[in-house]
């Protein structure tokens, strides 16, 4: 997509239905002492280890969670939009064997600067919407619930609200370990839909990211995590986590069949006369493509003021079928991305009837 350049195309706004979220299976990985049994994605958080933290620990984040879905005009690019963001997520290499990082949260942590803006904080939720991560529990994990004992989730509190302690991969799990020297502990890994389902279920009032790993580190609202998880395509998040995962031969038509059963979002801003107008990328060379978003959050990271238009996968075909010049799609364009012609999308364009 070098050289592209963004425009708009003006295609008619029909209306959408909404859809529910389900938890998705959870995929127990190693422990730091021994192996997690499947039974850990029911653990109860209650009566959990509290790691006490200072009022300067705790990054201020000041986001207005109303302005979320709304395209906030204070946003800024995430990324320099000279630079292109890169097409593939970086490889999933262990800090600790036996559990994969989630390379592209821990990338988005990196990226914050001392003081986050709102889309600083926005980026690093995209990414955590995929993939897996990880919470601590005390003692043997295995042991507690073989012998029917419920699990204490590592937290902590700060101003009488309790933050859900949630690590990007093995070393950050360790980290926090070793910080509070708090004994044997077990490292539980979840999808991350499931970590922040809990979260919500729980009562917690957010979640604290790699709270051991200064200046890679950052505190989610519950309310922006709600919102992200409620307004966002309905679980497993195909799409994201397609792209999130290893680039094969087969990974665009998997995304392309995806496309036929799943809502993206559109760049979308109202024209004068009323139509709608959806963001594309075009093409020194005359390719057109329709920017199309996984989840609401990753128009708002691409920091231009456009609003989230959700798009059904029959109105999406519309959309292309409408417009023979449309060379295609690129998908998630905040990155990682992906560009799908036409012929990927013969599936889809079929749905336009």
């Amino acid at each position: 997509m070098g050289g592209y350049a963004r425009g708009m195309a003006l295609f008619s706004r029909r209306g959408t239905r909404g859809d529910s979220a389900a938890p998705v299976p959870v995929a127990p990985v190693p422990a730091v002492a021994d192996e997690v049994a499947d039974e850990a994605r029911d653990a109860e958080a209650s009566d959990a280890p509290v790691a006490p933290i200072t009022p300067e620990a705790v990054p201020q984040v000041g986001i207005s969670v109303s302005t979320f879905g709304k395209g906030p005009e204070s946003a800024r690019p995430v990324t320099d939009e000279a630079a292109r963001p890169a097409e593939a997520a970086p490889a999933a290499t262990p800090s600790v064997p036996g559990l994969p990082d989630n390379a592209l949260v821990q990338q988005a942590l990196r990226a914050l600067p001392e003081d986050p803006q709102p889309a600083h904080i926005m980026n690093v939720m995209r990414q955590v919407l995929q993939g897996q991560l990880y919470v601590r529990a005390q003692g043997d994990a295995k042991e507690l619930l073989e012998a029917g004992r419920g699990l204490n989730l590592a937290i902590t509190t700060h101003e009488d609200k309790r933050f859900l302690l949630v690590f990007s991969g093995g070393a950050p799990v360790q980290a926090s370990a070793q910080a509070e020297n708090a004994g044997p502990t077990s490292a539980l890994g979840q999808a991350a839909y499931n970590v922040l389902r809990t979260a919500i279920d729980s009562g917690y009032d957010g979640i604290y990211l790699d709270h051991a790993n200064p200046g890679a580190r950052l505190v989610l609202p519950i309310e922006l995590i709600t919102k992200a998880i409620e307004e966002g395509a309905p679980a497993p998040f195909d799409v994201k986590s397609l792209l999130a995962g290893p680039r094969t031969d087969g990974t665009a038509a998997e995304v392309a069949d995806a496309l036929t059963r799943v809502p993206v979002w559109a760049a979308g801003r109202k024209a004068e006369d009323g139509r709608i107008g959806l963001a594309e990328a075009r093409g020194t060379d005359g390719v057109r493509r329709l920017e199309v978003y996984s989840h609401p959050l990753e128009v708002i990271a691409m920091g231009r003021g456009d609003g989230p238009l959700r798009l059904e996968p029959e109105q999406l075909a519309r959309a292309v079928a409408s417009e023979p010049a449309l060379t295609g799609v690129v998908v998630d364009p905040a990155g990682p991305w992906i560009e799908l012609d036409r012929d990927h999308l013969a599936s889809l364009l079929a749905l336009a009837g």
